[in-house]
């Protein structure tokens, strides 16, 4: 049961005051090997060779389809080294190591071969040099190439049999669907900024997400890629760029499913479900791969880390104040050797006496990702956090329990110069837009860790709305940072158990098309909304608020008659709007 408000208040202010077969093509030289940098083990062995061979060559599938596949392997002398050698493979968009293909430390890992290893990239079916028609996104017929690339890169005569595969966003999640298929030679996974479920990554709370909708190329752009050996004249390359336009476009895809059980046309499925890896979580458990995550606090797919940390037994997060695919001030590369080294190599490296999750918390006296102190705890969220439920008073003020309503008029979504583009976009705070709550001034620094659940009642004149709520840091001369946030789409409000574990107390929406239910004339509707895990220290002399807005500079498909749209937040004793705070001691 709630307490009542005064005791909530105070329950605040204490709180407040208290916490604190192919071709050989060329021969390079290895990049060099990691500097030492802030990666959690000292496993930092000495590189084994000073170059690597490099040969590009198609693979055919099961079907015939031809798969381009780039080859790099450690070298002496101008000639690749016998090995045998553990494999890593990377399952790309193209075999040139595009940006698309996840940045930062991901894009480092082929300089493993001076450690020992054989680093292969693989362009997807329909992407890049590779033939064949790319049916969805991270679909079954993926998965299934996945496998007998696996299993192909396991029997080859340099190569150990011991396979691990990597990758960052969507080839983070080609790398969990990898899983999926329990290749008998795969043996570790170590991916990033990936979707456990794609509804609740791509629609958060049934909001179009404002990314994902690529890719879809031109042949002209396609021709842009690096051919294989062999294919100088580009005849190959131009074969399956022409291929690749019988692809179904993406932002196509998603805009016809608005309803997690939407069935597509396009690809025959209801692929909300078919292109989830959380979908097949029996098969990755039973897969017994360890599986290591790595994510951001200013990535929007920060939720599905922890939702793959929450439902894999073993595996690990990592987790510190980056964009999507970035990890500034960290050796990344370095972790994912030491985690190789590990389960591919058999050697003690420390990882496994290690906690499960390593985490930064940012605050906004810290400019940038570097010199961070760095956190464990064994689940997420740590066992310390509390749940402090603080109420939305009438009179705009965080944490009293004055009854009474906040209202907003719905206007354009404002503007955010800083906030970036796709998936590196950031949530703004724009003065003047919605309804705000703030607390008082703090005493001592309060560290908010979890996931943060807006809990709301609202009254709206129209039948639907899209409500975002933002958790934010309020600075002394007023600058306003948002800390984390959530969204939800009001005709999709109902509840039911998820089919997956969340963090405790986190709702989940089904968002069937039978749970669209429009808002009646003067309704008043609950809203439970979950902000995306957030780790981070609001310092003393700051304040926390809390602002709801209609409108995101985010959100891709806003409502056609979003504009204008009256939005009230109301609170009584009967039917409190709050939200729960996640403090944890300093």
């Amino acid at each position: 049961m709630l307490r009542p408000a005064s005791a909530l208040l105070a329950a605040f202010l204490a709180l407040a005051a208290a916490c604190s077969a192919p071709q050989q093509v060329a021969s390079q030289q290895a990049a060099p090997p990691p500097a030492p940098g802030s990666s959690f083990g000292h496993h930092r062995p000495a590189p084994q060779f000073a170059e690597r061979i490099t040969e590009t060559f198609y693979l055919p599938m099961r079907d015939g389809t031809r798969l381009a596949v780039r080859l790099d392997r450690p070298a002496a002398g101008g000639v690749p080294a016998p090995g045998p050698f553990p494999v890593l493979w990377h399952h790309t968009l193209s075999i040139d190591s595009k940006p698309e293909d996840g940045a930062g430390g991901f894009s480092a890992v082929p300089g493993l071969t001076a450690h020992g290893y054989v680093v292969a990239q693989v362009a997807r079916r329909g992407n890049g040099q590779s033939f064949g028609v790319r049916r969805g996104y991270n679909d079954r017929v993926e998965a299934h190439d996945a496998y007998e690339v696996t299993e192909w890169l396991a029997t080859q005569p340099w190569s150990t049999g011991k396979v691990g595969t990597y990758g960052c966003s969507n080839t983070g999640d080609a790398a969990l669907h990898a899983l999926t298929l329990r290749p008998p030679h795969l043996a570790a996974a170590f991916a990033g900024c990936f979707a456990w479920d794609k509804y609740d990554a791509w629609r958060v709370g049934g909001i179009a997400a404002q990314w994902g909708t690529g890719p879809s190329r031109t042949v002209e752009q396609d021709m842009q890629n690096q051919p294989v050996a062999g294919d100088e004249d580009r005849a190959l390359l131009h074969q399956a760029a022409l291929e690749h336009q019988g692809s179904p476009p993406l932002a196509e895809l998603w805009r016809g499913m608005p309803f997690r059980d939407s069935f597509s046309p396009l690809v025959l499925s209801r692929f909300w479900s078919e292109g989830s890896a959380g979908s097949y979580g029996d098969q990755i458990r039973a897969s017994g791969v360890p599986l290591y995550v790595v994510g951001g606090w200013r990535d929007e797919l920060r939720g599905q880390g922890v939702a793959a940390l929450l439902n894999v037994p073993g595996s690990r997060l990592l987790i510190g104040p980056w964009k999507h695919c970035e990890n500034a001030g960290f050796a990344l590369v370095e972790e994912a050797h030491r985690f190789f080294d590990r389960h591919l190599k058999g050697i003690d490296t420390g990882i496994d006496g290690e906690p499960r999750v390593h985490y930064a918390t940012p605050d906004s006296d810290v400019p940038d990702a570097t010199g961070l102190p760095w956190r464990t705890a064994d689940t997420w969220p740590p066992a310390v956090v509390t749940m402090t439920p603080t109420p939305l008073g009438g009179d705009g003020v965080l944490g009293s329990g004055a009854a009474g309503g906040r209202a907003f008029t719905v206007g354009a979504d404002g503007t955010c110069p800083t906030a970036g583009s796709g998936p590196l976009a950031q949530p703004c705070h724009v003065a003047g837009a919605g309804t705000n709550w703030t607390g008082p001034v703090l005493a001592a620094d309060t560290w908010l860790t979890g996931s943060p659940v807006a809990d709301v009642h609202v009254r709206v004149d129209r039948p639907d709305a899209h409500v975002f709520a933002h958790l934010e840091d309020v600075a002394p001369d007023g600058t306003v940072t948002v800390i984390t946030e959530g969204r939800l789409q009001a005709s999709l409000r109902a509840e039911h158990p998820a089919p997956y574990r969340l963090p405790d107390g986190v709702p989940w929406h089904r968002s069937y098309a039978q749970d669209a239910v429009p808002l009646a004339a003067g309704e008043v509707a609950r809203l439970r909304i979950g902000m995306l895990p957030t780790s981070y220290v609001v310092r003393a002399g700051h304040r926390i608020q809390i602002t709801v807005t209609g409108a995101d500079h985010r959100a891709s498909a806003p409502l056609p008659d979003a504009q204008g749209a009256r939005i009230e937040v109301l609170t009584a004793p009967d039917r409190p709007s709050l939200v729960q705070l996640p403090i944890a001691p300093a």
